[in-house]
């Protein structure tokens, strides 16, 4: 997959991924977002996927005190589950996704 990237993104994790219960975490490094200037703190993603809807309510609105009010979605039912994303109080980019709501 490396030569798909140009040279300079090389060094980078592509993806690191745990996975603890209820809860599965994986982050990515900044690949390239136009409307961004990369900067300690938005320079990587971090997604939680959870089954049920209240665990994965309880630990967004944990990590979302004080986030930013620019670019966030509380969580919602999207046609492939329920998804959220926020930055949160020191920037870093947090995506929630989750089975459908029952």
């Amino acid at each position: 997959m490396k030569a798909a990237f140009p040279p300079e993104k090389h060094e980078r994790i592509i993806n690191a991924h745990l996975k603890n219960g209820a809860f599965e975490i994986s982050a990515t490094d900044w690949m390239a977002l136009p409307i961004r200037e990369p900067k300690l703190g938005n320079m990587s993603a971090i997604f939680v996927i959870g089954e049920g809807f209240e665990e994965l309510k309880i630990a967004f609105d944990k990590l979302a005190q004080g986030a930013q009010k620019d670019g966030f979605q509380d969580l919602h039912e999207m046609p492939f589950g329920t998804y959220g994303q926020f930055y949160d109080r020191y920037g870093v980019q947090w995506i929630f996704k989750g089975d459908k709501m029952k």
